[in-house]
């Protein structure tokens, strides 16, 4: 039996495909060991979303081969795509796998094991480059278990059509492809049949669901992924402002199944950086998205992603920014220092930051995003909350069940020997704070 050791870096896109290619791995017999374990065969799933991430994804490879240098070496994803000269040149990798081909990786290496030979001394010098072109159908892989017991992430579609100047991820991974709705259903209703309550819907792009069509696709699966008998839970992915009119909020707040919980990607507050970005939206159209969120839920969790240091990023750009996420009011930010990426417009732009005002930034925000954070979980106490238990957990010297309510807030629930709550969805009055970003029901 062949041992494979696997490592993933990057989204949560990478994630799903990674747990896939695991599981077909595993239904043909191979052992899948740890990562830092002597191991036949290694396989990287790489990212390519920052430079920084390049580095990551090359010292992963060449940790790997260290491990191990009699072992197959396999890059998979994004950086393969991006960076073919260096990954041909690259002794450590032996095996090289574009996205679009990661639905065959176990065809692809057995394939390659019997034409080299499982034996290093067999082996060329050369990479083995398999398929790095893109495609325009959707690449279906599909999943019944994850490493998790009661959330399961769902790919419904893959790549991006808004080339963004700071991002390379359209190169990466090519154009919007959406998944057959069939596909989705029938991979949901196995997930549920195994046992899990809550699915992600995730993808590049999942705000461009069906575009290829002509028409939005996202609101006619929702509707009949709510039908699903024995799903408890829909969770969204990243969602671009344009989506969510009025009509599209309107009919998601009827199905109780959607998740209170939407992730808005921002970048920034400043209309001339967002811009510069070419973001398709401005902040006027993304605050009025929020205020039609809150006019149709009450108290839903509104999160983002927000990039501090662009290129020409001025003090009162900046302010803007600070002034903009305070208005809104975020249950949570995630604050990321802009990082140069090679083959982006924004690269070449005038106006470079230095780490250290980056960092500057990046500091305060984060500051005041721990404070509108630990104000929205406080706004929980003295209510009832419902949380989908996930895992036990030693606090203080106790044992306790933790899990996330619909918003995504952490909740915790001391453990009773007689009461094993994994997997189950318990209603409890919110007491207090456990830990600061945990809340206690009892």
């Amino acid at each position: 039996m062949k041992s494979v050791a696997l490592h993933n870096l990057g989204c949560k896109v990478n994630g799903y495909e990674m747990d896939v290619m695991q599981q077909m791995l595993q239904e043909k017999g191979y052992k899948i060991v740890p990562f830092d374990k002597a191991a036949d065969i290694y396989i990287i799933n790489t990212c390519t979303v920052t430079n920084i991430a390049d580095r990551k994804s090359r010292q992963m490879l060449h940790r790997a081969k260290k491990c191990n240098p009699q072992a197959v070496v396999v890059a998979v994803g994004c950086y393969v795509q991006t960076g073919e000269d260096g990954v041909r040149q690259d002794e450590a990798i032996d095996l090289a796998i574009g996205n679009n081909r990661k639905k065959d990786i176990v065809a692809i290496l057995e394939e390659y094991l019997d034409r080299r030979g499982f034996s290093s001394d067999t082996l060329e010098t050369a990479v083995d480059v398999i398929d790095i072109n893109h495609t325009d159908e959707y690449e279906e892989m599909s999943l019944t278990k994850t490493a998790g017991h009661t959330r399961a992430y769902i790919k419904i579609q893959d790549g991006c059509n808004q080339f963004c100047s700071y991002c390379i991820i359209p190169y990466a991974r090519g154009r919007v492809r959406s998944r057959r709705e069939e596909d989705v259903l029938n991979e949901v209703r196995g997930i549920v049949e195994a046992g899990y309550r809550e699915i992600v819907l995730t993808g590049i792009h999942i705000s461009s669901y069906g575009m290829e069509s002509g028409t939005s696709g996202l609101l006619p699966l929702l509707i009949k992924l709510h039908k699903i008998e024995g799903l408890a839970r829909i969770r969204l992915g990243s969602l671009e402002p344009r989506i969510m009119t009025e009509e599209f909020i309107k009919q998601i707040s009827s199905m109780p199944k959607i998740c209170p919980h939407f992730h808005l990607s921002l970048q920034s507050g400043c209309d001339s950086v967002l811009a510069r970005m070419n973001r398709h939206y401005t902040s006027g159209e993304y605050f009025r998205t929020t205020e039609l969120l809150r006019k149709y839920y009450s108290n839903p969790a509104v999160t983002t992603d927000i990039i501090v240091g662009f290129p020409g990023e001025t003090e009162e750009e900046f302010a803007a920014t600070k002034e903009f996420v305070q208005r809104v009011n975020f249950y949570e930010m995630h604050i990321f220092k802009y990082s140069k990426r090679k083959g982006t417009r924004a690269a070449k732009m005038e106006g470079q930051l230095t780490e250290a005002v980056k960092s500057s930034r990046s500091a305060e925000l984060s500051e005041a995003g721990r404070r509108m954070s630990h104000k929205y979980r406080e706004k929980f106490i003295g209510s009832e909350a419902e949380v989908l238990f996930e895992e036990e957990k030693e606090i203080g010297g106790k044992m306790y069940w933790i899990g996330h309510t619909p918003q995504y807030v952490k909740g915790a629930m001391e453990a009773v020997s007689s009461h094993a709550l994994g997997n189950r969805i318990v209603r409890g009055n919110v007491v207090g704070f456990l830990e600061e970003d945990i809340m206690l029901l009892k």
